[in-house]
């Protein structure tokens, strides 16, 4: 099997989960980050969970030199490329960042990997691909233009990168998960999402207001075209997501070329009902604010996941109230000085 793995963005709130699975399942990791929506010291929360080590570079993708160092040093086998830019209405605001960090760090990154004959790769895409007029739910085979925002767009374009790759060279493999919208945390509470400032995310924001931290919820726009007019959208468990991972790098190390696969539920929940089953699951009132829509946000979109059963077994298993209890275990534990 690809032994050695270099996953890029290791320390964020997907790679985190998956190194520890990684870890776990037997595979060495080598994790690449920047920390810039991160900290170092989730490595060793990674560490605790799993009693292994691991190794650590701080290193940004835009950093060719770097990069050429890492995988000089490092026998790296394959790739799993979380590393990115990925709030939707920042990226309407600064295209040109994302654009350059998303889509150049990528293209350096693939430099890299063929210079040191690394030719398997995961990458972390995202559901933002599926074009604004695509009819849910969403299947890997509809068109992906075009997209809401910049962010979607990087996501697009660096999925073409890839599959031209692998068309260029016939050893190569690329599995492109095009992942929905993760929330929960590990169910030891010590790794979770825990975003630098304000949270872009629905989950994080939730949690601070529960904690006392901030003083309402900002719900933005009630006036879509849904049941309750809140976004809809397909909510999975970070440790069913960071599993389809570990499925799709054992499928990659087996067959080339490349393949999209949709990562989700199925089953999509609005903001409001979001709200909702936390208060359920833990006993705490989060009071909310109705405030203008964000640029960039879909009435709603869930996924077709039929694929990923069919290709690699992977299923999502846990409930809503499972990802709200665990998120409000890891809030607890962060706040405690866990």
């Amino acid at each position: 099997m690809n032994k050695n793995i270099l996953v890029t963005g290791g320390t964020g709130y997907i790679g985190s989960h998956t190194c520890a699975l990684l870890l776990n399942a037997g595979y060495d990791v080598v994790i690449y980050d920047n920390f810039s929506n991160s900290k170092p010291e989730i490595a060793d929360k990674i560490r605790d969970i799993t009693g292994k080590n691991l190794t650590l570079i701080k290193g940004d993708l835009l950093d060719k030199s770097r990069l050429a160092k890492t995988f000089s040093e490092n026998k790296i086998d394959a790739v799993i490329h979380f590393a990115g830019l990925k709030a939707v209405g920042e990226s309407v605001r600064i295209p040109l960042s994302y654009y350059h960090n998303n889509v150049t760090g990528t293209i350096y990154l693939l430099q890299e990997m063929t210079a040191a004959n690394c030719k398997t790769i995961v990458f972390s895409s995202s559901a933002t691909v599926y074009g604004v007029k695509a009819p849910f739910p969403y299947k890997e085979t509809m068109d992906l233009t075009p997209t809401s925002s910049p962010y979607g767009a990087t996501k697009v374009f660096i999925e073409r990168i890839l599959q031209d790759t692998c068309v260029s060279d016939s050893d190569f493999s690329a599995v492109l998960l095009r992942y929905f919208n993760p929330i929960g945390a590990h169910e030891s509470g010590l790794i979770g999402e825990n975003p630098n400032g304000i949270p872009n995310n629905l989950m994080p924001y939730i949690g601070k207001v529960a904690l006392g931290e901030l003083p309402y919820l900002s719900v933005f726009g009630d006036d879509y075209n849904t049941p309750d007019g809140t976004c809809v959208r397909d909510y999975l468990h970070v440790a069913d997501l960071a599993k389809g991972h570990l499925s799709a790098l054992k499928y990659a190390a087996k067959h080339k070329g490349a393949e999209a696969v949709n990562l989700g539920t199925g089953h999509g929940h609005s903001v409001l009902s979001i709200i909702k089953a936390f208060e359920e699951a833990t006993g705490i009132a989060i009071p909310y604010k109705i405030t203008p829509r964000r640029a960039g946000d879909l009435d709603e979109f869930y996924a077709d996941a039929n694929k990923a059963g069919e290709l690699f077994g992977w299923h999502a298993e846990r409930s809503i109230e499972d990802m709200c209890r665990d998120t409000w275990n890891f809030l607890q534990k962060t706040k405690n000085g866990g």
